[in-house]
């Protein structure tokens, strides 16, 4: 079970979990790895301690007391300043809909009970190896009313803000700084969730619906390839015919 210690050095995690048992053995795991953990039994003090200090990864039970972990991420994610936490849900849920579903509130990763804590660990490395690495080149990417900062890990349209999950903003930068290319659904895949990740590619397309409702106006700039993937170009209607 071993982490490179650039992943773990100063990385503070939430664990969101009801079962004590199991939140210490995952608290015991992640801190002999070098990870800072702290430790809710429920959804409200999961918003209070989100909001209450920096966090860089959230791992959420679905399954809690009082507010669900789906309520948890919703309101996480609508919240500026706590939208790009990643979220790694944990949960009983085993099937394809129930992944969908969480991947559509904005998690990052879902692992499902019971669960290897190598395989846990790997799946935090692997989300913050995708949120710590951007592209080299350009630190400002605009195209249209759209544009995505990744110093500042900002999207403004028409130079307001747009909260945006970090899976989302992933998609986005890659999306724009593949310059009007087309980018297949696998290597979206990679791009924002990992290749240690398993899922269909029907998750993307929930990430991409996501993005567009929140791109509002700008929606059109995102171009469906059918049977192929996306690509970021100027909506047809404005290309002057």
């Amino acid at each position: 079970m071993e982490v490179s210690d650039w992943v773990a050095r100063g990385k503070n995690i939430l664990i969101v979990e009801d079962e004590t048992d199991l939140a210490d053995l995952i608290g015991f795991n992640l801190e002999r790895e070098g990870y800072h953990c702290r430790r809710v039994r429920d959804g409200a003090s999961a918003l209070a301690e989100a909001r209450r200090q920096p966090l860089d990864l959230i791992l959420l039970d679905r399954m809690l007391p009082g507010l669900s972990g789906d309520d948890v991420a919703l309101q996480l994610k609508r919240d500026s300043r706590t939208s790009s936490i990643p979220i790694i849900m944990l949960t009983a849920k085993a099937e394809e809909a129930d992944e969908l579903v969480g991947f559509a509130l904005g998690a990052d990763d879902y692992v499902t009970k019971p669960f290897s804590m190598k395989l846990l660990l790997a799946r935090i490395s692997a989300v913050f190896r995708r949120t710590d690495t951007s592209p080299s080149g350009r630190e400002v990417l605009r195209e249209g009313p759209v544009t995505v900062d990744l110093a500042r890990y900002l999207v403004t349209l028409d130079d307001e803000p747009v909260a945006v999950t970090a899976t989302e903003f992933r998609i986005l930068r890659a999306l724009m700084a593949a310059g009007g290319r087309v980018l297949d659904r696998n290597r979206l895949i990679d791009v924002a969730l990992g290749n240690e990740t398993v899922v269909t590619n029907r998750t993307i397309d929930v990430h991409v619906t996501s993005l567009r409702k929140k791109l509002g106006s700008a929606a059109g700039w995102i171009h469906t390839v059918r049977g192929i993937g996306y690509a970021f170009r100027r909506p047809y209607a404005d290309s002057g015919g």
